[in-house]
């Protein structure tokens, strides 16, 4: 269900839209943790490496994707903030169309382009033949990744967090019970690990597209709305490449971390490999945050609410430095026994080199997190400029700490890498935010009823689940009458 998120109180309608993100984060990250559970104890630690060692070269070009599909997304946002569904459909054919010629383009370039990147990244001998079959098999089907991620994007524009959770769920409970069947059942190794996993996003997508076309009328888009404007293209273009070469410029550092590791040697890779499963659990709360300040902001701009935009970062800024002092402690203090889960008896080394990891990366997450949410912030007001230099500074300062420290250091100088590379970019984001705070100062609210779309958004209590009570912003229709009457909630700011 649609979900508006101009009023209520900022940090509650934050976290209320971050619960299913965050939820969803988990199980994705949950169910990749199981895949290389299943990986390392049915086929090995060489196995478990060879599909570490693609990761980055993945994330280079689905990064890219998740990038751009999120960018595309933010004028959806935008449109629905303002009421005008007419420009939420034509946000949603245009990004279909630019999603549809990117995901072709990037198939069919990854595919002929993998074995000679792997040669380039000096992948191991020993894993280079299961490496390469992984990421052709990922590359093959990354239509179904990009058309899942872009859907998704959109369903959250429009305020509902919560199918998209359900829709990742039943995608990871298959794709577990598809890699367990192919993997361990069938014996077809990474390559039936990779199809597993693209079978499970193509019934993502087949279920996104249902639900919009039964649940989401708003998101009905018809022929006329994909006669695409310049303007409108361009627009969508704006937002989504840089947030794609965002997501590829830290892949790029991501690519130099991975050629300093492939050096190490096998131990390396699988320490780093098994570290950044349990790493990327975390980071993916704290992710989970910064897109629901996006799509908070994004949706209050285009109800010219600057005053909720500010409280909103703020108090986001806030609840990302808890959760990260908690998420530090854990890791920090039992990090060593996560990775046990991970790999087989005799295999001390690898669990050593990986709890190093997680120590120096829990102990940053802080930094972290005020760059998740201010790094959305900006993304949600339309900047794209300053999250791209940012993301040009993680690629110098992550580069700069796997060549350097790694060369004196060893793995111990590339695990400090992604720590400094936060640095680099919190450093830049802060002031840059800091100037978008106080313009947002001297501007008034919006005048007229709020949200714009001619609803009244209700708090309504929703059934528990576990020990929490998800609670959502629905929209309930209002009386002519009371939509004339009707003032703004909180007050304009005093200059």
């Amino acid at each position: 269900m649609a979900k508006v998120l101009t009023t209520g109180r900022p940090w509650r309608v934050i976290l209320v839209f971050c619960i299913p993100l965050l939820i969803g984060n988990v199980v994705q990250q949950l169910y990749q943790i199981a895949d290389a559970m299943i990986v390392g104890r049915t086929l090995g630690v060489d196995a478990l490496a060879a599909v570490g060692s693609t990761g980055s070269l993945l994330f280079l070009l689905i990064g890219f994707a998740w990038g751009m599909t999120s960018g595309f997304a933010i004028p959806t946002a935008q449109a629905f903030g303002a009421g005008d569904h007419a420009a939420v459909r034509r946000s949603v054919a245009t990004g279909a169309v630019l999603t549809g010629v990117a995901s072709v383009v990037i198939s069919v370039g990854a595919v002929l382009l993998t074995g000679p990147a792997l040669r380039l990244l000096q992948t191991p001998p020993e894993l280079f033949d299961q490496a390469h079959t992984f990421a052709v098999v990922s590359f093959a089907g990354s239509v179904t990744t990009m058309f899942y991620n872009f859907l998704a994007a959109v369903i959250r524009a429009i305020g509902d967090s919560r199918t998209p959770l359900v829709f990742l769920a039943v995608s990871c409970v298959l794709n577990i019970l598809l890699v367990l069947a192919i993997v361990r059942g069938a014996g077809y190794g990474v390559g039936g690990a990779a199809l597993a996993t693209l079978v499970s996003q193509g019934v993502s997508v087949a279920l996104c597209l249902w639900y919009v076309s039964k649940r989401v009328p708003v998101l009905h888009v018809g022929r006329a709305d994909f006669r695409l404007t310049r303007e409108d293209v361009t627009r969508h273009l704006r937002l989504g490449l840089p947030m794609g070469f965002q997501a590829s410029i830290i892949a790029i550092g991501a690519l130099a971390v991975q050629l300093r590791l492939n050096e190490l040697g096998a131990d390396a890779v699988a320490a780093y490999t098994t570290a950044a499963r349990v790493d990327g659990l975390a980071v993916a709360l704290l992710a989970s945050l910064g897109l629901a300040v996006s799509t908070f902001t994004a949706q209050n701009l285009g109800a010219g609410r600057p005053d909720r935009i500010r409280r909103g970062v703020v108090q986001g800024v806030g609840m990302s430095v808890a959760g990260s002092l908690v998420l530090g402690v854990v890791l920090v203090g039992f990090g060593g026994m996560i990775v046990e889960l991970f790999v087989g008896p005799g295999e001390q080394r690898v669990v050593d080199m990986a709890a190093q990891f997680l120590t120096v990366n829990g102990a940053m997450y802080c930094l972290l997190g005020v760059l998740f949410v201010l790094r959305g912030a900006l993304q949600g007001l339309g900047q794209a400029a300053v999250p791209t230099i940012t993301g040009i500074i993680e690629l110098v300062m992550r580069v700069g700490a796997a060549m350097v420290l790694g060369s004196a250091f060893g793995y111990a100088g590339v695990v400090w890498s992604n720590p400094l590379a936060w640095v680099g970019a919190v450093v830049l984001l802060v002031p840059a935010y800091l100037r978008a705070h106080r313009a947002m100062a001297v501007a008034r609210p919006a005048s007229g009823p709020q949200p714009r779309s001619g609803v009244e958004p209700v708090l309504v209590e929703g059934p528990a689940e576990g020990s929490l009570v998800v609670e959502a912003v629905v929209p309930q229709p209002r009386s002519r009458d009371e939509r004339l009457l009707d003032e703004p909630d909180v007050p304009a700011p005093t200059r």
